[in-house]
């Protein structure tokens, strides 16, 4: 890294194993981020650091800039989440008034062959309880994974855009959250065997006609709302040998994805000391 490269950063941290630990040896940020590090999430038995992002404020607003990066040793594990994140407490975007949000994100993620890696990217419609419901000029999430080399491993690139003819919110069909699950090493064999088999048997009951509802709680209030699955997701494997999978999910309600993704990464309480939706 350049002295150029260095001074864009919002925020760096190194991991490496100190003493048979994985440890933060540098830690580093500035606004509108901040890291929150804290000395124990979960038994001692289990070696994981884990690292809250913050942003003054709780959101982003018109001109923030944000680029983080993050170097985790041969041997170490690390958790990256956001505020809150037990209370489903998400990163917010602020639009400027009398302006439309337009937000890009691009996170590229360096592994090695037998590196384990699980990313959760998911977006909702906005405050729709308040009417908001997609209410953006352009969304775009791009995620991409890379072997050594720069050899491509994942290439994915989630655009929303609002259209001339048909608005964003209606081609939408009422699905208020999209979200993209990415399972990938040896270590998560187990994990990725189960999600497979749960998506293939909740859509298989789906399209025979008794839906899986992750959220139990929630009732059918509309004729619309009736006909259309609570959440459908579809599963399919990357890379060699299939060493990666890569879940997608759309859901009417927020609840209905935290419900899916703390049955789904459950198993991962023993690897990071604490279940990510517990």
């Amino acid at each position: 890294m350049n002295k150029e490269e260095g001074e864009m950063e919002t925020g760096k941290i190194v991991i490496e194993k100190v003493r048979g630990k994985s440890t933060v040896t540098k830690s580093f940020s500035k606004y509108p981020l901040k890291f929150i590090i804290p000395r124990k999430v979960g038994p001692s038995r289990v070696d994981a650091v884990w690292i809250y992002a913050l942003t003054y404020g709780g959101g982003i607003v018109s001109g923030d800039a944000i680029s983080c990066k993050l170097e985790i040793g041969d041997g170490c594990t690390a958790v990256l989440t956001t505020q809150s994140s037990t209370k489903l407490k998400v990163l917010q975007v602020y639009k400027s008034l009398g302006s439309k949000c337009s937000e890009q994100y691009l996170e590229v993620f360096r592994v090695h062959s037998d590196s384990n890696l699980v990313l959760v990217d998911w977006i909702t419609s906005g405050r729709h309880e308040s009417g908001e419901k997609w209410d953006f000029t352009l969304y775009k999430s791009t995620n991409n994974i890379f072997l050594e080399g720069d050899q491509p491993l994942f290439l994915d690139t989630v655009l929303l855009e609002q259209g001339s003819i048909v608005p964003l919110a209606e081609r939408m069909q009422d699905y208020q959250v999209i979200a993209m699950v990415v399972l990938l090493g040896p270590m998560l064999r187990h994990i990725q065997g189960q999600v497979q088999e749960d998506v293939k048997r909740m859509m298989a009951e789906q399209l025979q006609g008794s839906p899986v509802r992750w959220d139990r709680q929630i009732t059918s209030n509309t004729r619309d709302f009736a006909k259309k699955p609570s959440l459908i997701a579809s599963c399919s494997a990357f890379g060699h040998k299939g060493g990666g999978i890569i879940v997608r999910i759309a859901s009417l309600t927020t609840e209905s994805v935290y419900q899916f993704l703390k049955h789904q990464l459950a198993g991962l309480e023993a690897l990071l000391g604490v279940s990510p939706y517990s």
